[in-house]
């Protein structure tokens, strides 16, 4: 261990010793689901020219930031079962809080975007593709993950010339949690905190709830194809904005309520909020948008075939 390095230790495990080779299990069995279940979405939508539209290219996006969100996550997760001790660099540990809270907040852009594109293609269908052309496409797509890179950078610097006092966070990875190895909180980074919580999340999930209450004004003076069309495209993302939105709730809490949760309560939530939302993600794309069922059960009929053929 190199003596320049400095340490943080994860202590947010619980009876490690007893069950670390179960953690190890149960984790690396759903980090093979998570990234089959969202890379062979994504892998359809970029292989199928049906596919190829503004709201299975977000779709495709968001997948996508699932994948890469986990795999900041269960690699070192995965080292820290089977090791004696928890630890992580103090740089390795803000990077991976700089990259988890990039895909945080991208998110919660992806998701804005989605209900702007639902929200065109259903009260605006003779303007949509004026409005949604390759060129916003793309534009949404590279803001999606430029703006919060420089959001997130920006509590970084704030947070570089801070004095440590503290080598240990009750959590199992670099969340929020580890604000507390400073001896002093800052309050220009307590005050960023705030505007960075309101302008990459409050603000979206605002601005959806806002959105979805147009599309609904304006189901109500459509026709039943246009209603069926709106649950049936809206209804597996709103499950995803719910889904996710209280998951990172449990953050803030974290931050900004500073409650002195049970440690086993935190790693509960904290598995929760690695683990539930980028698993089932896929499968409520998968499920609810017909036509992503339609190529998955294509994929995977030769499969049906041979298991009926063999004896």
């Amino acid at each position: 261990m190199d003596v320049n390095v400095t340490y943080i230790t994860l202590g947010g495990f619980v009876e490690l010793h007893k069950y670390r080779y179960v953690y190890f299990m149960v984790m690396f069995t759903v980090y093979i689901l998570i990234m089959c279940g969202n890379i062979t979405i994504v892998s359809l939508i970029c292989k199928h020219e049906t596919l190829h539209e503004p709201m299975y290219i977000f779709i495709a996006a968001l997948l996508l930031n699932s994948a890469l969100s986990s795999t900041v996550i269960y690699p070192k997760l995965f080292i820290d079962f089977l090791s004696e001790k928890q630890i992580i660099s103090y740089s390795a540990c803000f990077f991976q809080f700089f990259l988890y809270y990039t895909s945080w907040s991208s998110e919660f852009f992806l998701l804005s975007v989605m209900a702007y594109d639902r929200y065109v293609s259903i009260c605006k269908p003779l303007q949509y593709l004026a409005i949604m052309r390759k060129t916003t496409v793309s534009v949404f797509l590279m803001l999606a993950w430029f703006l919060p890179a420089c959001q997130i950078s920006v509590a970084l610097v704030l947070n570089a010339n801070l004095k440590l006092c503290n080598f240990t966070i009750d959590g199992i990875f670099c969340n929020n949690s580890a604000h507390y190895v400073y001896c002093v909180r800052s309050r220009a980074l307590a005050v960023y905190g705030i505007f960075l919580l309101v302008s990459a999340g409050i603000l979206p999930v605002f601005f959806i709830i806002f959105t979805y209450i147009r599309i609904l004004l304006e189901c109500y003076r459509s026709s039943t194809e246009v209603r069926t069309k709106a649950v049936k495209t809206c209804l597996p993302h709103l499950l995803v904005l719910t889904s996710f939105t209280c998951f990172c709730s449990y953050d803030v809490i974290i931050a900004r309520l500073e409650t002195n949760f049970t440690k086993t309560l935190r790693l509960i939530m904290s598995l929760q909020s690695v683990l539930y939302h980028p698993l089932f993600n896929p499968i409520i794309f998968g499920v609810k948008m017909t036509e992503i069922s339609k190529h998955l059960k294509r994929l995977f009929k030769p499969i049906k075939v041979i298991q009926k053929q063999q004896p």
